[in-house]
C-alpha cells in the first residue's frame, strides 16, 4: 500500500467528501490543508477539524502580503496569526508555518520588499511556536536564501513546496541542513525539471499535488511514467465516479509519486514512497512516526 501525506490548498468543493474518500483509497494517510492569509488560515483550521486526517498551516503567502499593512494594525494581525496558530496546536491540527515565503513571478499582487518584510517577520511565528516552515520560493531564489539564512536558528525545519528552480536553486536549498524540497506537478513540467529534479537527494525530498492545482498534464514531460489513471469528466457532466477535469485531488500523489520513481530510476517503490512518508514524518508529525514505514526501511536497508 503507497502511504502518502497529501499537501493541498484549501478549496470549497461540494463534493469534499468523495475528494477525500478517492484519497484515501489511494493511500493518503493524512492530508494538510495550506493557509495563505489570516482568514484562509482560520477556514484551513476549521476544515482540518472535521476529519482526523486533516491537518493544516498558518501563514500567509508572499502574494498576499500586503493583507499586514491593509489591515490597519500589521502587529495585532501578527499577533492573531500567532493565536490562531497557538489555539491550532492545542488542537492538535496546526501542524506548520505558513505558506510564507517569495514569488516574483507574480509581483502584481505584492511588492518585493513588502514580500520580504513580513517572509522574514513570520520565521517569529515559527520561533514561537517551535513549528516548522511550509515555504513557498518562485522566481526568488537569492533574495529568499539570504533571508533563510539569517533565521535558520528560528525554525525546526521545513519544506520548499512546488519546486520549479534550477540545478543551482536545488543546491542552494539543499545547502540548508534543516530544508527539504518539495515537488509535484509543477515540478515535472519540461527536461530541465526532471534534471534538477533527479539531483534532489531521496532523503531530502517530499511529494505533494498543491491541489487543486498542479497537476500532472498530458503534455509534461514527465508523463510517460505516469502509471495510475483516473476517469475524468467536465465540471459540466459531473459524475461522483471521476474525477473533475483539470481539477488536481489529493489521490493523484500516487502520479507524482511514479513520475519521480521513473525519472531517477527507482524501482523499488516501496521503499522510495515510505522514505518519503518518513520524511514528512520528521518534519510535521516527529511524535507520530510511522513505526510500520520504519522497519520496512529498516529491512530493506539492512538487505542491500
Amino acid at each position: 500500500m503507497f502511504k502518502g501525506i497529501y499537501n493541498g490548498k484549501q478549496h470549497h468543493v461540494s463534493d469534499i467528501a468523495t475528494v477525500l474518500s478517492r484519497a484515501w483509497n489511494a493511500g493518503v494517510d493524512r492530508i494538510i490543508v495550506t493557509g495563505g492569509s489570516l482568514e484562509e488560515s482560520k477556514e484551513a483550521l476549521a476544515i482540518a477539524e472535521t476529519d482526523g486526517r486533516l491537518f493544516c498551516t498558518v501563514g500567509v503567502h508572499p502574494t498576499r502580503c500586503k493583507e499586514f499593512e491593509e489591515s490597519g494594525d500589521p502587529k495585532k494581525h501578527f499577533q492573531a496569526l500567532l493565536a490562531l496558530a497557538k489555539e491550532g496546536i492545542q488542537k492538535g491540527k496546526v501542524v506548520a508555518i505558513g505558506e510564507c515565503g517569495l514569488d516574483y513571478d507574480r509581483l502584481h499582487f505584492c511588492p518585493p520588499e513588502v514580500q520580504k518584510k513580513y517572509f522574514e517577520k513570520q520565521f517569529e511565528l515559527a520561533y514561537a511556536t517551535k513549528l516548522p516552515m511550509f515555504l513557498h520560493m518562485r522566481a526568488a531564489a537569492e533574495d529568499f536564501c539570504e533571508i533563510m539564512e539569517r533565521n535558520i536558528n528560528k525554525f525546526t525545519g521545513g519544506v520548499s513546496h512546488s519546486f520549479t528552480g534550477s540545478a543551482e536553486d536545488r543546491d542552494k536549498l539543499l545547502s540548508f541542513h534543516n530544508m527539504y524540497i518539495g515537488v509535484n506537478g509543477c515540478s515535472l513540467k519540461m527536461a530541465e525539471n526532471l534534471d534538477a529534479v533527479r539531483g534532489i537527494p531521496v532523503e531530502r525530498m517530499m511529494i505533494e499535488t498543491d491541489s487543486p492545482y498542479c497537476e500532472i498534464k498530458s503534455t509534461h514531460a514527465g508523463i510517460n511514467f505516469v502509471k495510475s489513471l483516473w476517469p475524468s469528466k467536465k465540471k459540466e457532466k459531473y459524475d461522483k465516479e471521476c474525477l473533475v477535469k483539470g481539477r488536481n485531488e489529493p489521490c493523484l500523489v500516487l502520479q507524482v509519486l511514479e513520475v519521480i520513481a521513473g525519472c531517477k530510476g527507482i524501482t523499488d517503490i516501496d521503499l522510495f514512497s515510505a522514505t518519503l512518508y518518513q520524511n514528512t514524518c520528521r518534519v510535521f508529525f516527529p511524535h507520530d512516526l510511522d513505526a510500520a514505514a520504519d522497519a520496512l526501511l529498516a529491512g530493506r536497508n539492512e538487505s542491500q
